[in-house]
């Protein structure tokens, strides 16, 4: 199997070691080659990973799968190169910086296998909230993401990643669309939205560090709070029932139900991300139809997130 990584920053990076982990395992021969825009050197760990690596994409080259992990102002640019020699795509979130694209112009149409990064769907924790979810009938839902931009990145100057310039697809709003991505899946797309974003704290960059949403459901009103700056790192979706207060704390890997009873959801973050290519090898050896977050969802849930 022949497998294509475009960027190999720490997310790349994770998604090389987690699909090498993977193929061995289950014994599934593997060759990844990377195509790089950077000539920055790459770690012993990570070169020894990989059958080669391009700087210029070969015309007559053929891919089983490929892995979209570049900066998200890049991904149409890398789709429109790759458009028709991938079987399978990997879009990180993400899927653009702007809703201004075709799908089908990038090789996205009906019929080409794809899936958007959605890890939180793949938190342990999540996947406990969701499979409870039936016997929940919130009438309000509140949602909050709030960490330091500062510490996503240790030893890296957080001024020059993508997330603290607008122009490269940073800032809050669409950076942090995992929370949006999961709500939609636990409920759908809301009736109405509004959005109050912009940059109010004193990190230096020019993206928003602030996104504040109210949206309407039929049966219930859901606010969404996502920041840059907050110093004691929140991650977690609380559900006010009839019953009492329902709170998936992600960060925690906590879940307590209406009644007080708490269940315990603890395993490392990659476990997350481990689950999720699980699910995307199968898909791509054996899938048909639709990935469950195929690009035309991801782009409506940037569209609702942009507040278009």
């Amino acid at each position: 199997m022949r497998a294509l990584f475009v960027g190999l920053g720490s997310i790349g990076t994770r998604h090389l070691r987690n699909l090498t982990a993977l193929c061995k395992e289950k014994e599934i021969p593997l060759e990844c080659w990377a195509w790089r825009s950077g000539k920055k050197e790459l770690s012993d760990e990570v070169r020894g990973m990989l059958k080669g690596e391009f700087f210029e994409l070969p015309q007559d080259e053929e891919w089983d799968m490929a892995f979209i992990s570049n900066p998200t102002h890049l991904h149409a640019q890398a789709l429109s190169w790759l458009k028709g020699k991938v079987d399978s795509f990997f879009i990180e979130k993400p899927i653009f910086d702007s809703t201004d694209y075709s799908l089908a112009d990038l090789g996205l149409k009906q019929g080409q296998k794809a899936y958007v990064a959605a890890p939180m769907r793949w938190c342990g924790t999540f996947l406990a909230l969701k499979e409870q979810m039936k016997q929940f009938n919130p009438y309000s839902v509140r949602v909050i993401c709030s960490s330091y931009l500062p510490d996503w990145r240790p030893n890296v100057d957080y001024r020059q990643v993508y997330s603290a310039h607008k122009d490269m697809g940073g800032g809050v709003t669409i950076d942090l669309i995992h929370e949006w991505d999961y709500l939609v899946d636990l409920f759908g797309e809301p009736l109405e939205c509004v959005n109050f974003k912009g940059t109010y704290s004193h990190l230096e960059i020019d993206s928003d560090d602030l996104s504040v949403y109210i949206a309407k459901y039929p049966t219930l009103l859901a606010e969404v709070h996502l920041d840059y700056f907050g110093r004691t790192y929140r991650r977690s979706i609380e559900l006010f029932c009839k019953e009492g207060t329902v709170i998936a704390d992600f960060g925690e890997g906590r879940l307590t139900l209406a009644d007080k009873t708490v269940e315990q959801y603890p395993e490392p973050v990659n476990r997350r991300y481990e689950r999720e290519m699980e699910y995307f090898l199968d898909y791509s050896l054996y899938g048909t139809g639709e990935s469950i977050n195929p690009p035309a969802q991801a782009l409506a849930v940037l569209k609702l997130t942009l507040g278009e």
